[in-house]
């Protein structure tokens, strides 16, 4: 009977050595998985900043003052009004 209850403690032990080994491999294998796609969002994040940056000095290229007038007079035909067109309303 002592034997009988040493051999299932030992075999006991060693199924909880093997179960514990393969999750310490399986946690591993989790660890480089999440790193290794960190990795990837992070160039992902580097590249859409890059992006932002270059599409926030398009926009204010864009929108300059000079760049808006130039348009209003090239495509609109609009120019400024002369002096004598310019009418004040007085409430």
């Amino acid at each position: 009977m002592a034997g009988m209850r040493k051999a299932l403690l030992v075999a006991g032990l060693l199924l909880a050595v093997l179960v514990s080994a393969l999750v310490g491999v399986w946690a591993k294998h989790e660890a480089r998985q999440l790193f290794a796609e960190l990795n990837a969002l992070t160039v992902e994040r580097d590249r859409l900043e890059t992006d932002w940056g270059r599409l926030q000095i398009e926009h204010s290229t864009w929108a300059s003052h000079a760049r808006v007038e130039q348009f209003a007079r090239d495509e609109l035909a609009m120019r400024s009004p002369r002096p004598a067109d310019i009418r004040l309303v007085v409430p």
